[in-house]
């Protein structure tokens, strides 16, 4: 059975589609079988990924609120062995649709145990908020990673989120864990981005990704050609960041497996 991790963080600009897309296709060239959901209306990650969210037949919108098959919803994209479920800017309207479903934070969980048998991975790239969308993901994931820009206000509403996600954990998915802290946008240069590493580390300790992801024009570029960064450009660091994430995600798997 698949892991279902939820990349959120309801302040937006921190680097949660980035890292949706590349880990994603970082996990699959490690010859994992990886699916992507993309529940945010902007659909960055379905057309970063190269799918042209018009084309859908299906989206997340259709799961969520006319609870079409995920399998069916899935098509594959430019990177073996990663499957996504694209979304639309019609993701708006399922807010308010989800308000009047029955046990309405349970919808997109009952709709991966249709495919998460199917795929080692299964990712969320949640929407800049902690609306009715993000609690379902947050309500179906395993577990949670938190990006966070190296910037000033990097810690502000990181506590909003967590009180979140114990919210969620006391009433709704006790078995929810945070995965991770990821520093993204990171310029060892700037004595700031190295504070604000520290920082994370002070406060969450072994919660924080010894990976930081950092700021790479090869890594701006490559959605507006629809590949992720480990087929625009290998060798670039945005590229082998997000690889070097994968792999220290696997390590900490097994750590924990072994313990």
């Amino acid at each position: 059975m698949g892991k279902t991790i939820a990349i959120a963080n309801q302040k937006g600009g921190v680097g949660k589609t980035t890292t949706a897309i590349n880990l994603a296709a970082s996990l699959a060239t490690n010859r994992k079988r990886v699916l992507l959901i993309d529940a945010d209306p902007q659909a960055n990650a379905t057309s970063g990924l190269g799918v042209d969210p018009k084309q859908l037949t299906a989206s997340i919108y259709e799961c969520l609120a006319d609870d079409y098959p995920m399998h069916s919803a899935t098509v594959d994209t430019c990177v073996e062995r990663l499957q996504i479920v694209g979304s639309r800017i019609d993701l708006v309207g399922a807010e308010l649709e989800l308000v009047s479903k029955d046990d309405r934070e349970n919808v997109l969980r009952r709709a991966i145990a249709d495919v998460k048998d199917s795929y080692d991975y299964v990712l969320i790239d949640c929407s800049p908020s902690l609306g009715l969308i993000t609690v379902n993901a947050l309500t179906a994931a395993d577990s949670v990673i938190i990006p966070v820009q190296a910037e000033y206000f990097a810690l502000e509403g990181i506590s909003k989120l967590l009180n979140t996600i114990r919210i969620i954990k006391s009433r709704l998915n006790p078995s929810l864990k945070i995965e991770g802290f990821l520093l993204t946008m990171y310029d060892a240069r700037l004595r700031l981005a190295n504070q604000i590493f520290e920082e994370l580390k002070s406060h969450f300790g072994d919660m924080v990704f010894n990976t930081v992801i950092p700021r790479n024009i090869k890594l701006s570029e490559a959605p507006s050609h629809g590949l992720p960064a480990i087929l625009y450009d290998p060798t670039s660091r945005g590229a082998t960041s997000h690889m070097q994430l994968a792999k220290e995600l696997g390590m900490r798997e097994r750590a924990k497996a072994s313990n």
